[in-house]
């Protein structure tokens, strides 16, 4: 059956006569006219009559201008004002103050802000309502049908759009329709009930639970996307819910990798309460990369900031602090472990108080800068290797506890500079600086280790029996975790292989902090997170294979698991900052171990290196390619013996003799030997 809105009967008007008269033509034209008119008009008339005049639409409009006004009233204050106490909750100390002062600034812009909204609201009201009552009263029924012709207009004109629910989001105030927005079409509507229904289908909840299940405060606009929070039926805690991410993602008809479903940590929530955000973008972390602001930064304070890691789907910044605690780094290869890893290397970088341990299962160029700044840095996973690294880890775990030996000696002497038995930030300013142990490809270091063997611990017998390196290493340093955590001492593990092999438990269990990139099977997510951050929703197994930086970072925090997008550093603006953070070691004289040595070794190269080069000044200014002992001793001013002994210590072969003019063959030095040397430099 047809939906169209009828038309008017036609009457067939007959031929006109060859040659019509005028007047006879617009006879016929106005008959025609008039016949039709009536029956125009009445469907019109009847079309309005269908579909209630319209007055659904209208009162949409109102509504749609209602929102309106009340967007603008709050023109965001609110949300901004709570994103400043929440920051100022969890602000360090020295920021405290600032955050205030802007918290109060803004609650000021916003009662100004709000009493220029009245006025300007009150005086065109005062000013309609005026001209509507005296039009009322002067201008009789067409001015008063005039008037309600344009209040319907009005509201007619808002509502026509079908663009309620976006609005509505714009203005950040509840909703009650959302769009589920992956195609290009208008897909079902999804108000609170329709949410509710959508926790049924992802058999979150029953048919009989729905009246239990509460949309708590609306849905509403969060960042790039819209929010709520959910008050589960009695009995069901959040985690149950949380667990079954993947299908509310099918119900809402989103990609799970743009939900964030976690259970609520609200002052006001409880254990069967849950967040839900979902993103406008089926990919919310699709963007162009972010470099880093340490590229830039003359120096950082590792303690204080903490590390800049990236932004959230939220666009939010998020940041890492890894003082009192270890982070494990897992996930498929290339997508981005490494280079979370670089941020946090970054950081203590720049940071003259930190000593960096480097110890990678491969040789490679991603983790060479560091060599000019770390204390220790051991690369491969041959057996001989293996070895450097137990003996390099017995060293560390030893000066950590001979630190924490000084820690009691200082709380039973001088308690007030360890109030609370742990390194302060004086202290570590003045020697008990943080320790940073990057192990990265834990996978080929615990290879290697199961292919060596070490004597038994303890074992003092003449022939210890030797088993497998591997156990050993891992609980070497799942014991620099334990001893170590209370004097500043911190261990990033990076993996790629997120399986039982490549992560032991013994070593995830004493890291605090973890961190996932894309899985393929929640088995993985969970060897790398843990089995709770999982069931609490986190789920790097859903990111997508276009998710490369897109990490899932489980702190063991009370507000749950964070999914982000690291910021870059390339390796060039890498090389740059570990020279930044060498130089800022060598003046503040806390550059020690194989850096040090290193430095060591390039300034006495660089002495060899002006030593020969002098030489052969001299030769050339002799006009040959030889000369004697005494001849470059005197030209340089130095006893004769200790020029000898410095080329000597130069790498510098003296050859048996050399021909000099009018001497004959003699003992001396010639252009080759020097050059020779001086390459090899």
């Amino acid at each position: 059956m047809s939906t169209a809105a009828p038309h008017p009967h036609l009457t067939v008007v007959p031929d006109p006569p060859a040659t019509p008269l005028e007047g006879v033509v617009i006879e016929k034209t106005a008959a025609v006219t008039k016949a039709a008119l009536p029956s125009l008009l009445g469907a019109v008339v009847n079309h309005a009559k269908d579909n209630h005049l319209y007055f659904p639409m209208v009162g949409r409009g109102y509504r749609n201008l209602g929102r309106h006004w009340i967007d603008r009233y709050s023109d965001d204050y609110p949300h901004t004002i709570k994103a400043v106490r929440q920051a100022l909750r969890e602000a360090p100390v020295d920021k405290k103050g600032e955050l205030k002062q802007i918290k109060k600034d803004l609650r000021a812009e916003y009662r100004k802000h709000r009493l220029t909204h009245l006025g300007i609201t009150g005086a065109w009201t005062l000013a309609g309502g005026t001209g509507l009552a005296v039009g009322t009263f002067t201008g009789g029924l067409m001015f008063d049908l005039a008037a309600a012709l344009g209040i319907y207009l009005t509201g007619l004109r808002h509502g026509i759009s079908d663009e309620e629910t976006p609005r509505a989001i714009e203005a950040g105030q509840p909703l009650t329709a959302v769009s589920s927005g992956n195609t290009g079409e208008r897909a079902e509507v999804r108000g609170e009930q329709d949410l509710i229904a959508a926790l049924v289908k992802a058999d979150i909840i029953t048919t009989s639970e729905q009246a239990e299940t509460r949309i708590i405060g609306g849905i509403r606009r969060d960042g790039p996307g819209w929010s709520t929070r959910i008050e589960l039926p009695e009995g069901m805690p959040a985690v149950k819910a949380t667990a079954k991410l993947a299908n509310l993602a099918g119900a809402l008809r989103k990609k799970a990798s743009q939900i964030e479903f976690k259970p609520d940590t609200a002052e006001d929530g409880h254990e069967g309460m849950v967040t839900l955000w979902v993103g406008d973008n089926p990919n919310p972390f699709n963007a162009p990369k972010v470099y880093s602001e340490l590229i830039t930064a003359p120096r950082w304070h590792f303690w204080r900031d903490g590390i800049p890691l990236g932004g959230d789907a939220r666009q939010a910044r998020q940041n890492l602090h890894l003082v009192w605690s270890s982070i494990l780094v897992g996930g498929l290869q290339d997508y981005g472990k490494s280079y979370l890893a670089r941020l946090i290397a970054a950081a203590a970088a720049l940071d003259p108080t930190v000593r960096i341990i480097v110890i990678t299962g491969k040789k490679g160029p991603d983790w060479a800068p560091l060599k000019k700044i770390a204390h220790r840095f051991i690369a491969g996973s041959d057996p001989e290797t293996i070895r450097e690294v137990f003996d390099a880890m017995t060293t560390v775990i030893g000066d950590m506890q001979t630190r924490g030996d000084e820690l009691d000696r200082l709380f039973e002497e001088e308690p007030h500079r360890v109030p609370e038995g742990k390194v302060t930030p004086e202290l570590a300013a003045n020697g008990m600086g943080p320790v940073l142990l990057i192990v990265e490809e834990l996978q080929e270091l615990l290879g290697g280790a199961a292919l060596t063997k070490m004597p038994v611990p303890d074992d003092d017998s003449d022939k210890p029996r030797l088993v497998s390196a591997k156990p050993l290493l891992v609980d070497l340093f799942a014991r620099f975790n334990r001893v170590s955590r209370f004097v500043l001492g911190m261990g990033v593990y990076i993996t790629q292989r997120p399986d039982s092999t490549g992560v032991p438990t013994e070593l995830r269990d004493v890291c605090v902090k973890r961190a996932c990139f894309r899985t393929k099977t929640r088995e993985s997510s969970e060897m790398v997170l843990g089995e709770m951050a999982v069931a609490a929703g986190a789920s790097p197994h859903a990111l997508l294979e276009s998710s490369k930086g897109v990490v899932v970072l489980e702190e063991g925090a009370e507000d749950g698991y964070r999914t982000l997008r690291g910021d870059v550093i390339d390796l060039p603006d890498f090389v740059k900052i570990c020279e930044r953070g060498r130089q800022l070691r060598v003046e503040a004289g806390t550059l020690t171990g194989d850096a040090a040595a290193r430095e060591e070794r390039a300034q006495q190269a660089e002495i060899a290196r002006l030593l020969i080069t002098g030489c052969l000044r001299v030769m050339d200014n002799l006009g040959r390619d030889t000369a004697q002992l005494d001849e470059l001793a005197a030209a340089a001013g130095v006893d004769p013996g200790y020029l000898s002994d410095e080329l000597r210590s130069a790498g510098v072969i003296r050859p048996e003799k050399v021909e000099i003019p009018g001497k004959g063959r003699v003992r001396g030095y010639d252009r080759a030997c020097l050059e020779a040397a001086l390459k090899a430099l």
